[in-house]
């Protein structure tokens, strides 16, 4: 195959002793006419091979009657105010609705805000929201183009009328509201006059302001920065009980946690309580107990725990380590309520504000989607997906325990009837890697089938068996979906995330491919039927295991990742995942990158999977210069003739806030592409519609 061609470049540099050639790296340039240049051509040349795939036209079809289904998110209430977002299957955005009681959100409500209308491609997206505790601002944060600039404005509620007040240059955070509704808080970034989603520069130390309603940007006032330390972040909150604003301090992705507090005076913001003042466990705010908060913590509890603690910081045990792992607890009206992973399956646990009382709230589903609930009121909200239905949301009596199925939330009917589906779960023996099978259930799989698996592995983030609006496609086509439960992730508490963490990261591959090796080994399917995709980390994953493994592998899908990992730490935000990943710069955290970096694992003359490497131009996250240089390195050496191609979609980012049809048209490209190069016959049953 002839591929576009990618220019070569004489550019090598001495790193630890290591002589390491870049030939690729003008790619490093979004700007660049050259680069533009190479991804028009790129993406002309992927569309020429994916328009002659047969099964192009069915996941097409497909996609888009999933994406046509009505939905809608899980409820929250705010201030009085009951708030939901909604989709009829025709908006490229939610569309937020709000209401006086939950009645009335259930038989409609008020549009309060479409998004819809922010952009003409429908690619502006609503990132957060919160209300003024008076309940009369509604403060949103629009991202642009799928980027991670935020820029905040208002909303009289009960109007609904836009309220002139604007800011701008803020990331990785939420307006959050003083008591007296004068004024939020935000996390800014400085730009120099850039902020358009396509830059990569390192991102210069954060700030913490406090933005006066009404006042100019310009006369903001800086509560926290620690100028020397860029990957510091600050993600403020009020107490319930109003007396103080909760700062929690991180480091990058390192989940151990600093927390200060700061009185809330009439004057404003007194000077910070230093309640733990050094970053060696994760610890979490939840609530006010009289004097004491009440935190969610790991320190000497690797499943985690909740405490009582005083402001210096002495912990109490409230509800100790048990053997399912806490992911999130929330204050209720009646005290606390527990969201824990039981082998990767969520459970609801409802406490009295002492941690005593313990009642399991029987809500079935196979991944959260959201938890909503406040010390003000009794309802507590739940949404829960499955592999092949995207939310049911419940509304549960903290005090009684009572649970309501919501499935009058989602106005209207149509689109894709998903498969009845059968999910096992699976240990891959040797290494004890737990994993999702998950099959049709009316279909034959005494014979190995084709198959896809997704992976993660990483920032202690669990994976579940949830929904991803490609899972219901490549499942009624008579694909087996296989989930895995990685090292790294955050199904077994600390411990199993430092497990795959910098020194140990290669245990995340050689987890996966024992996955891979145990689905083979079983008959369930065999190399020439696998396909494994993954996204950010999970495209690390994925660039990882083509390159050491590629014989198991007949398909490759890395989207969004990681993929140079002697140059992540330079773009954007990359130095802050130096939790996970380590740093270039540390001479042993060098040679422990270099050992599995999935660019400089590419051997010439290899034959690779038939692999597809989707991106976005404005991800200012894992900027697309990953996928860009991966993909030039890999159609230079690849000796098969399966193809290595790239997709890179114009004006998204890393994924959030995508348009529904820009979702539906990737999707099906991925999908088409697995099914082509692992056999699937997606004319087996079609789907129905």
């Amino acid at each position: 195959m002839t591929y576009p061609e990618s220019r070569r470049d004489d550019v090598v540099e001495t790193l630890h002793g290591h002589e390491i050639a870049d030939p690729y790296r003008w790619l490093e340039d979004p700007d660049a006419d050259d680069t533009q240049d190479w991804v028009r051509r790129q993406n002309a040349f992927t569309e020429d091979e994916l328009s002659g795939y047969a099964e192009r036209a069915w996941f097409q079809r497909t996609m888009s009657a999933i994406l046509a289904r009505p939905r809608a998110g899980v409820p929250v209430k705010k201030a009085g105010w009951y708030f939901a977002g909604r989709n009829d299957g025709t908006q490229a955005q939610d569309v937020i609705y709000v209401a006086e009681s939950l009645d009335e959100l259930l038989t409609g409500g008020r549009v309060l805000i479409d998004p819809n209308t922010l952009s003409a491609d429908g690619t502006d997206s609503l990132g957060s929201f919160t209300v003024s505790p008076d309940g009369k601002y509604f403060a949103y944060g629009i991202n642009e183009s799928g980027s991670d600039w935020t820029t905040f404005r208002l909303l009289d509620i009960a109007t609904g009328t836009p309220v002139d007040d604007v800011v701008s240059e803020a990331k990785f955070s939420e307006a959050t509201w003083l008591p007296d509704s004068s004024a939020y808080l935000y996390l800014h970034y400085p730009t120099s006059g850039r902020s358009e989603g396509t830059e990569t520069t390192s991102l210069a130390a954060g700030r913490l302001m406090l933005h006066k309603v009404g006042s100019a940007q310009s006369e903001d006032q800086l509560v926290l920065t620690i100028p020397d330390k860029e990957q510091y972040f600050y993600a403020p909150e009020v107490s319930d009980d109003d007396r103080y604003l909760v700062v929690h301090i991180t480091e990058g992705t390192d989940p151990s946690t600093r927390l200060w507090v700061y009185p809330t005076t009439s004057d404003g913001l007194g000077e910070p309580i230093k309640v733990v003042d050094e970053f060696t466990d994760e610890i979490a705010f939840v609530r006010m107990s009289g004097d004491h908060l009440v935190l969610r913590t790991d320190r000497d509890a690797s499943r985690g725990r909740v405490v009582l603690s005083t402001l210096d910081g002495e912990f109490t045990d409230l509800i100790p380590e048990g053997e399912a792992t806490l992911q999130a607890v929330r204050g209720t009206a009646n005290g606390l309520a527990t969201l824990t992973l039981v082998d990767a399956q969520s459970v609801l646990t409802l406490y009295a504000l002492d941690g005593s009382g313990a009642r399991v709230v029987d809500v079935p589903g196979g991944g959260v989607v959201g938890l909503n609930a406040s010390p003000e009121y009794d309802e507590l909200f739940i949404g829960l997906s499955t592999t092949t239905d995207p939310t049911l949301s419940y509304v549960v009596s903290t005090g009684s325990g009572e649970v309501r199925a919501l499935p009058e939330l989602v106005r209207g009917s149509g689109g894709f009837t998903p498969p009845q589906v059968t999910v096992t779960r699976q240990m891959a023996p040797g290494r004890d890697v737990p994993y999702f099978l998950i099959t049709r259930s009316d279909l034959d799989f005494s014979t190995p089938r084709p198959t896809l698996m997704w992976g993660y592995g990483g920032f202690r983030i669990p994976i579940q068996a949830d929904y991803r609006p490609g899972w219901p496609a490549w499942l009624a086509a008579g694909g087996v979906l296989v989930i895995a439960n990685l090292r790294g992730g955050g199904e077994y508490g600390t411990d199993w995330h430092d497990a795959g963490r910098l020194k140990n990261k290669q245990n995340v591959f050689d987890d996966f491919i024992a996955v891979a090796e145990h689905l083979r080994d079983t008959g369930v399917t065999t190399p020439g039927q696998l396909a494994m995709h993954g996204r950010s980390n999970g495209g690390l994953l994925v660039g990882a295991v083509m390159t050491q493994r590629p014989d198991l592998f007949a398909v490759a899908l890395p989207g969004v990742g990681v993929l140079d990992m002697l140059r992540f730490h330079k773009f954007t935000v990359g130095a802050a995942w130096a939790s996970d990943y380590g740093l270039p710069d540390d001479p042993e955290q060098f040679e422990d990158l270099l050992a599995y970096s999935p660019l400089h694992r590419v051997s010439d003359g290899t034959a690779y999977p038939a692999t597809l490497v989707v991106t976005g131009d404005h991800d200012d996250r894992v900027v697309p210069l990953h996928s860009h240089k991966f993909i030039a390195t890999l159609q230079h050496a690849q000796s098969d003739p399966r193809p290595v191609l790239t997709r890179v979609e114009v004006n998204t980012g890393h994924g959030f806030g995508k348009p529904a049809a820009m979702v539906a048209a990737e999707w099906a490209d991925l999908l088409a592409f697995a099914a082509h190069h692992v056999g699937l016959d997606v004319g087996l049953v079609p789907p129905e519609q």
